[in-house]
């Protein structure tokens, strides 16, 4: 059975067809056997915000201005009444600049650097927590049947994943529709896309939901809560300090999404159970090793 093209829903998706995200690459299977197989790009991207360099980062290469912006956003670089005068990209010089009405000088924020545990060796710079505490996120109720839809939509995408793996996806969405799929080889990449695509289309959060393919770490719930989004999810697992965080800010963390399964460990209050669990397709548990915790 043809698998149905559900990328037409989406505003933006992964586009499979674009060649240059991936290389084919000959090797030896466990048999000996040659095979050829795709494998994603790794380029340079470097930031500037006005004349200051900000910062490069190692990205599949698609959607450039939408990182730029959105890591600066992200950062607290450009601020939410920042007047953009101008993103400039040059492929051949593998960079991007953002341009602002108001100067900038962020040297001291910049000698401040924290490399996270993000895939591709994220980075953010200055006080990971600076603006949380005041930090009030929407208490937009969230319905159990939207994140089971979500998943299977989800799931079903055609993706660079799919085609290549060694990519992490990150999905912006509203109720039961998938509006924006972004993948890098970093999942930190992957949601600063997306914030800078909302950010450039003055698109509203407090309705919104993001998932993800990776896990659901502190930097992750930072830059969610940051984006004013209420509600974070993912098939994969937490770490303890991520879901500290987002208990601290109010943030809908969910996580281990599989089939009928998930775990919610923060913002539960938001949660609606109206979905009717008979009607979710299961899927089979991963096999512990013997001895491993239960």
């Amino acid at each position: 059975m043809k698998r149905p093209e559900l990328s037409q829903a989406y505003v933006i998706a992964p586009d499979v067809n674009q060649n240059w995200l991936t290389r084919r690459v000959c090797g030896k299977d466990q048999s000996g056997v040659l095979k050829e197989i795709n494998v994603v790009e790794e380029r340079p991207l470097t930031i500037f915000l006005n004349s200051q360099e900000i910062v490069t980062s190692m990205t599949i290469g698609d959607h450039p201005k939408y990182l730029a912006v959105g890591f600066l956003s992200n950062q607290g670089m450009l601020r939410s009444d920042d007047e953009l005068t101008g993103i400039d990209y040059d492929k051949e010089l593998e960079t991007v600049i953002v341009r602002t009405a108001r100067k900038t000088n962020y040297e001291e924020k910049l000698s401040k650097k924290i490399r996270t545990s993000g895939c591709a060796v994220g980075t953010v710079f200055g006080d990971m927590m600076e603006g949380m505490n005041s930090l009030t996120l929407p208490s937009t109720r969230l319905k159990t049947s939207w994140l089971y839809a979500l998943s299977h939509k989800i799931n079903q995408t055609p993706s660079l994943y799919l085609e290549a793996g060694a990519i992490h996806g990150t999905v912006l969405c509203e109720k039961d529709t998938p509006l924006v799929y972004m993948e890098d080889v970093g999942r930190h990449n992957a949601v600063d896309k997306i914030a800078g695509w909302m950010r450039l289309n003055s698109v509203e959060a407090s309705n919104k939901i993001l998932y993800t393919t990776g896990r659901l770490t502190s930097e992750m719930v930072i830059k969610t809560a940051s984006m004013g989004i209420p509600a974070l999810t993912s098939r994969s697992g937490f770490t303890a300090w991520g879901v500290d965080i987002a208990r601290q800010v109010g943030l809908t963390l969910i996580g281990r999404m599989r089939g009928q399964r998930f775990i919610c460990l923060a913002g539960e209050a938001r949660l609606l159970w109206d979905a009717d669990l008979d009607r979710i397709q299961c899927e089979p548990q991963k096999t512990r090793r013997k001895g491993s915790q239960k």
